[in-house]
């Protein structure tokens, strides 16, 4: 199994070849990835559309015992997967353990019962009058939710269990089959997903993954005729460029993209609590995270404590290699994202920002080795600079002051991106009235956790429709009305 593609129930060589893929931590090769070719990509779409017949009409109860028994089997497997993903991620155990594997297993067992929520609600009985549509009557509707079709799946490389799983699993769940497209860096753990749904009796055909660091790969993923939903996590320049090629041909398009979050910290906040919020940034994923509090837009009365606390909580944030005890930061995914971090925080410096903490490459490893960035806070920041405007996807993050309540809202709201903003007030009246005025599709009050059912979305260039529970299901699915003379 190991280097092969999934394709139509069977393991395959790829036509591409192979190549490796590097631990984040210490450069070493944690395994050969497959290099399809577009035609093999094309040929996996062709098996997803002759499942989608049968899959779409299979009971609902032996959907959900599938996605059961594969989130049985990741359980199973959690500790050598654990391993490969926080080889392959270069994230720290407690996060590869909990936040990656883990929530890939709960993400499929929530969704083996989301097979089972209803897909038809009666609408109200309408009476109508004779007239040229027919006689007089009483007519009676129906609203039901269908599989949408083929969904390619192309996921992020930040995350590579709950993110596949968030799309996978409720797509299945729905009566979908599905292309999985991986991200390049880290495609390993999506072949033991799809190794998990095979053992676990999922139909061939009805799941298939296929892998590629060409262009040519993911354009195949796209543009197949066969497909007839994208389902993407990345930047948003990726994600315009998916939307124009799904836009030619109609597909449907669900997209998880770039994030700017503000963290708007009043004066009466508790700052602790603000600090630890934001201090995930540092933590979580090296700041890979695009729901992460980056831009921290804080009342001048106490932008100078913040920023103290802040610097503090830096001196427990040991950077360290990802299996070793104690670690809280681990590498980022590659030195090419490694330099593209360090030349934003060097770009901050000639914008003006002052680097309070930070800012130096830590020295992890006495060779040397390892994609490691020092948790970096820049301060004396203003809405017009770069680095407070794009996305750096790293443990990096800006401060910007503010005197009133009307400032902090312009400020929240000057910007391309609005995945999820943060409002830390002592006030909650306040605060939820800022949060209503917020462009963001989500909004965390003094707190940065999520609700599991919740929908999760974007405004502006943050992304284009809501997944998350029962809304992932209405996301892979069309709605269909069915109408009758009662």
């Amino acid at each position: 199994m190991d280097g092969k593609l999934f394709i139509g129930g069977e393991w395959v060589e790829p036509q591409g070849g192979h190549y490796e893929v590097v631990d984040p931590g210490d450069e070493s090769v944690v395994g050969l990835a497959p290099e399809a070719s577009p035609a093999q990509v094309r040929q996996a779409a062709r098996a997803a559309a002759e499942a989608f017949g049968a899959w779409s009409r299979t009971r609902p109860q032996e959907r959900a015992a599938i996605l059961d028994r594969a989130a049985d089997i990741i359980q199973r497997e959690y500790e050598p997967w654990t391993a490969l993903a926080r080889a392959e991620t270069g994230a720290p155990t407690g996060i590869a353990r909990g936040m990656q594997v883990g929530v890939g297993a709960a993400r499929f067992r929530r969704y083996a019962r989301g097979a089972l929520e209803p897909v038809e609600k009666g609408l109200p009985p309408q009476v109508t009058e004779a007239g040229p549509m027919g006689k007089a009557g009483v007519l009676g509707a129906l609203e039901v939710r269908q599989p949408v079709g083929v969904v390619t799946c192309i996921t992020s490389y930040n995350n590579p269990w709950a993110n596949p799983a968030g799309k996978v699993a409720p797509a299945l769940a729905m009566g979908n089959t599905v292309v999985v497209k991986p991200a390049p860096q880290d495609p390993l753990s999506v072949f033991k997903m799809a190794q998990a749904l095979a053992e676990a009796g999922v139909p061939a055909g009805v799941v298939n993954v296929v892998n590629g660091r060409s262009v040519a790969v993911g354009e195949a993923a796209v543009d197949s005729p066969d497909v007839d939903m994208v389902s993407f996590t990345g930047s948003t320049a990726v994600g315009q460029r998916i939307a124009e090629v799904c836009g030619r041909s109609m597909k449907r398009q669900l997209m998880e993209l770039g994030g700017k979050g503000a963290a708007i910290v009043f004066e009466d906040a508790d700052l602790d609590a603000a600090m630890m919020g934001i201090g995930t940034t540092f933590s979580f994923y090296s700041g890979q995270i695009c729901t992460a509090p980056t831009r921290v837009i804080v009342h001048r009365s106490v932008h100078d404590a913040l920023v103290e606390k802040l610097t503090g909580y830096l001196a427990f944030m040991k950077v360290g290699e990802p299996a070793a005890q104690g670690t809280v930061v681990g590498p980022v995914i590659s030195a090419a994202h490694r330099d593209r971090v360090e030349s934003y925080v060097e770009l901050g410096r000639k914008e003006g920002a002052r680097i309070a903490v930070g800012g130096d490459r830590p020295a992890v490893r006495a060779d040397g080795k390892g994609f490691y960035v020092a948790p970096t806070l820049l301060v004396d920041c203003t809405n017009d600079m770069r680095v407070v405007r794009e996305e750096i996807f790293g443990p990096v993050v800006v401060v910007v002051p503010f005197d009133t309540e009307e400032e902090a809202v312009a400020l929240a709201n000057d910007s391309d991106f609005g995945l999820i903003s943060y409002v830390w007030s002592g006030d909650p009246a306040r605060a939820f009235r800022v949060a209503r005025r917020l462009r963001s599709g989500g909004v965390g009050v003094n707190t940065i956790g999520r609700n599991m059912e919740a929908p999760f979305g974007g405004f502006k260039r943050s992304g284009v429709g809501r997944d998350v529970g029962s809304y992932a299901l209405h996301a892979y699915s069309e709605i269909q009305s069915i109408v009758w003379t009662a």
